[in-house]
């Protein structure tokens, strides 16, 4: 049997994006996945997820999330189909909080448009919110929120259609590094000149010949029933936002985009694993979040909570991704984990990783992103 040129095996945000670019260029890839994405099981799900450019976290994501604006808004043309509701953000704490001074620190290192508000300035544009004294927000007329159920669907039809033999419902069992690489599922044996593992929380199973550093936590996100409201809390009058109330702590929250309000803690979550992680959401879990808002934006809450969901953030020791060669064979690529923060790059990953595997340079910086930066001894922890 001849070999496929590349196999994908994790088809969500990252897999998906990867496959529809090598199907593009005419790669032979074949997919799997244990589950059939988009699904409810993972990272990819929770009907949005929020796009920005000033990135707090580091400078040297800016550049990255612009070509992933640009290929989201190119991937919307080609489908016909809406994926990104660009809404704006604010980014709102302490003028010296990580979240602020970060994001003001990357708007001014890539000349991105901003604007940096004081309370009264802020609640006189969006009255919704209630900034403390001490507080600042800074707007990017930029952001917005994804779609990720939409998003996933739609890559993995194009790639389909572009060429993609898509395995759902097919886990890999093990893979070994023959020449050209094996991959055993629970329905068969397949071969391919490369491979790309695009597992998400699965990643941080143990990998043949790759001690990865990862901990996977349990995220609850929840949704308020706003509907009374619903034309003042919409995406034409409500921007995305994360909040830090305490140093170091930080909330996020969407507009009503049909479905209520969205809100959620950024990281704190338990540590789980991928299969072992409970799926629902109780009573009181989201008594600190009801608390916090009650007093800085009490409309948001609604008429009280309406859904949860559990999201998997797959973290890093330092909460930066992990795209790289495996370190015992550079014919598999590592993608992600993302730590939370990794869905709106997934187009532009996708387009990298493809790069990868043609043996060519990346158009974007990954050195950020190398497992080189962790020491050999690290462990899941």
């Amino acid at each position: 049997m001849i070999p496929y040129d590349v196999a994908v095996v994790g088809l969500g945000a990252m897999g998906s994006m990867t496959a529809l670019e090598l199907a593009r260029r005419g790669t032979r890839v074949i997919g799997f996945d244990r589950h059939h994405p988009p699904h409810a099981l993972g990272s990819s799900h929770g009907k949005s997820r929020i796009i920005r450019q000033a990135y707090f976290e580091d400078p040297r994501y800016v550049p990255l999330v612009r070509r992933a604006f640009h290929k989201w808004r190119e991937l919307e043309r080609e489908c016909g189909r809406r994926l990104l509701v660009q809404c704006g953000g604010l980014t709102i704490g302490p003028p010296g909080g990580t979240l602020v001074a970060g994001a003001r620190g990357s708007a001014r290192a890539h000349r991105l448009e901003y604007e940096e508000l004081s309370p009264g300035s802020a609640q006189s544009r969006w009255p919704v919110f209630r900034l403390g004294p001490e507080e600042v927000a800074l707007f990017e007329p930029y952001a917005g929120v994804l779609l990720p159920e939409a998003a996933v669907e739609t890559a993995l039809h194009l790639a389909v259609r572009a060429g993609l033999d898509a395995r759902f419902g097919e886990p890999m069992i093990a893979w070994d590094s023959a020449d050209p690489i094996r991959i055993r599922t629970t329905a068969g044996e397949y071969s391919a000149r490369r491979m790309v593992l695009a597992l998400g929380p699965w990643m941080s199973s143990p990998l043949p010949g790759a001690d990865l550093p990862l901990r996977v936590s349990r995220q609850a996100v929840f949704w308020y029933d706003t509907r009374a409201r619903r034309s003042e809390l919409g995406p034409d009058r409500v921007p995305v936002f994360l909040w830090e109330w305490e140093p170091g702590r930080c909330l996020y929250g969407f507009p009503d985009l049909g479905d209520g309000v969205k809100l959620a803690i950024h990281h704190e979550g338990q540590a789980t694993t991928a299969d072992m992680a409970p799926r629902e959401v109780e009573n009181g879990e989201d008594n600190e979040i009801r608390s916090v808002i009650r007093s800085r934006a009490p409309a948001l809450l609604g008429a009280g909570r309406s859904g949860g969901s559990a999201c998997l953030y797959t973290n890093t020791p330092d909460e930066r991704f992990i795209v790289d060669l495996h370190p015992k064979d550079a014919r598999v690529v590592l993608v992600s984990p993302c730590s939370g923060h990794g869905f709106k790059f997934a187009p532009a990953i996708g387009e990298a990783v493809a790069d990868l595997c043609e043996g060519r340079g990346p158009s974007v910086d990954l050195s950020p992103f190398r497992l080189s930066r962790f020491p050999p001894s690290a462990a899941a922890g």
